[in-house]
């Protein structure tokens, strides 16, 4: 498996944080992708493609739905206990070790892929859509949840990229809605839903703890936390709370279905 830079770099984190993405992590909530296909027509059966699946919390709520799932993720540690979560529940599921850029899978092989809060960490979002594009069967659904950054306000999304890679160095780059749309009509995938949410952050001290953050950069951060330019604040609703510092976490819910 040959990887990048930027892929070696999460590979390497996320075979470090693997054991925090067990049945208690905030991802084992999946409300978040019952509101995005909701009112959506999925595909009733078929095999699913879960990338970068992380914990597996994903892909368990496709083996739910009655899909054959395959787990896909560039961290074996990652694979391994995201199969582990499926075969609790008595799901059977395959488990390939691969990065998103690159799938080893024939065209048309599946009804929906999946692809929840990771993207960021993508060293060639095109190609990733791309590939996802391709191994859609016509009439799939691509299914990306995401941090994003705001359309319009380059202050504040140059401020969150600056936090993110501080906290997390494995930390790529969030991509605006309008460049996911542009990128899903590029591949030939009609965009059915584009919304942003805000998802609330309720300390920052939890944020750096499912990371790791190094305590060099914990001190960087909240050295710009510190100055934010009003902006910033205004756009992510950063503010003190019972003596936390809080904000609100732009979310995206990007639905797409193949043409054909």
């Amino acid at each position: 498996m040959n990887l990048d830079d930027t892929q070696k770099a999460a590979q390497a984190q996320f075979d470090r944080q693997s054991g925090r993405y067990g049945k208690s992590h905030v991802l084992a909530e999946t409300t978040d992708l019952d509101a995005a296909v909701e009112g959506i027509d999925l595909p009733e059966y078929g095999s699913a493609l879960d990338i970068a699946t992380g914990g597996g919390h994903t892909g368990l709520w496709l083996a739910r739905r009655g899909y054959v799932v395959t787990l896909a993720d560039v961290s074996r540690r990652m694979l391994e206990n995201a199969g582990k979560l499926l075969g609790e529940e008595g799901y059977l599921c395959d488990m390939r070790q691969h990065p998103a850029e690159e799938l080893p899978y024939s065209g048309r092989s599946f009804s929906i892929v999946t692809c929840r809060v990771a993207a960021h960490h993508f060293s060639n979002p095109v190609a990733f859509v791309n590939e996802a594009a391709r191994v859609l069967a016509p009439g799939g659904i691509l299914v990306v949840i995401d941090g994003t950054a705001p359309d319009g306000c380059p202050e504040a999304e140059q401020w969150l990229h600056r936090v993110e890679k501080l906290r997390d160095p494995s930390h790529g780059r969030l991509i605006r809605p309008m460049e996911w749309q542009r990128l899903c009509a590029d591949a030939g995938l009609k965009v059915l839903r584009c919304e942003v949410s805000r998802l609330k952050q309720p300390d920052l001290e939890w944020y750096f703890e499912t990371a790791s953050t190094s305590p060099e950069n914990r001190a960087a951060v909240w050295k710009l936390v510190g100055e934010a330019p009003e902006s910033v604040r205004r756009e992510y609703g950063l503010a003190e709370e019972d003596g936390k510092t809080i904000w609100f976490w732009p979310r995206l819910h990007l639905v797409a279905r193949k043409q054909g």
